[in-house]
């Protein structure tokens, strides 16, 4: 780890001095190099240490240098630089914690909207995010719009993405896949490998309400998220402006408008379907 990091750093000096060079020295043009305004475009590649470098050449080398960064870190970093911790279960690669960027993989920004009975959020069909109770201390949470990236009315007009690059929003059948997984890898809570019996695997280990049934994310709840799956019971966003409480349940999107969701008194993963404004949280697989 130590090797790569000197290499990263290495390689960050490198383009710094790539991109410089002494006024007093000649300037050379080599190749075709067209002109626009007082812009030099179609400069090639670098072949010297005195080279100038291109936009998009630096940029193809931050974007390595970040992902061999998010590989040292098992993290990954969205739009906004927010960084996510993701585990692996299976094939699947997968963040374990919420989204909470305020922009789409382009950098077009998702409005955020107040949420109550009565107010905008309720007729939207375009994306939006807002806070769980309008509070800015609590979570972001997102209707189905924005995890799809319909950022305006128009049909023909195409999606944005959501998810960063190389990594995207799963449905309901990658959903499954991890649900399998778990079950079939013993997560169960009581050991065995027959039946969805995870919800208490796959909860983080505070902030439910308490339960007294046996095997569920509200009780003894130090004993939850042996998956480290981590899901957060922050509540979502339901009918007639009214918010499913925290500690109650944490809720997920699915990219195919179903949702995924684990309650503190049920043992079990949870499938729904809900109305494409209702604000829940979102986590990312990888491509």
């Amino acid at each position: 780890m130590i090797k790569t990091m000197r290499y990263i750093i290495l390689t960050l000096t490198l383009l710094f001095s790539l991109c410089s060079y002494s006024q007093n020295e000649d300037i050379r043009l080599i190749g075709t190099i067209g002109t626009e305004g007082n812009q030099i475009k179609n400069v090639g590649d670098p072949s010297d240490a005195q080279d100038v470098v291109t936009l998009s050449y630096l940029e193809a080398i931050i974007a390595d240098l970040q992902s061999q960064i998010d590989n040292l870190t098992n993290s990954v970093t969205d739009q906004d630089g927010n960084t996510y911790d993701y585990l692996t279960y299976g094939d699947q690669v997968w963040t374990v914690e919420n989204a909470n960027m305020v922009t789409y993989r382009d950098g077009t920004p998702i409005p955020q909207k107040t949420y109550g009975l009565g107010t905008e959020w309720e007729s939207l069909n375009t994306g939006a995010w807002c806070y769980i109770d309008n509070d800015p201390t609590k979570e972001r949470l997102y209707n189905w719009y924005a995890v799809m990236g319909i950022h305006d009315t128009d049909p023909d007009t195409p999606n944005k993405e959501f998810a960063p690059e190389g990594w995207h929003v799963p449905g309901n059948e990658e959903w499954q896949i991890l649900e399998n997984h778990l079950i079939n890898n013993g997560y169960n809570y009581d050991g065995t490998t027959v039946g969805n019996k995870i919800a208490k695997a796959m909860a983080s280990t505070n902030g439910w309400n308490s339960s007294g049934n046996g095997g569920v994310p509200g009780n003894n709840q130090n004993t939850n998220n042996s998956s480290g799956f981590n899901a957060l019971p922050v509540g979502g966003l339901g009918n007639l402006g009214l918010s499913n409480p925290e500690g109650a349940i944490s809720v997920f999107w699915c990219s195919d408008e179903y949702n995924r969701y684990l309650g503190f008194q049920q043992n079990y993963l949870q499938t729904g379907i809900n109305p494409s404004w209702e604000g829940f949280s979102v986590r990312f697989v990888k491509d």
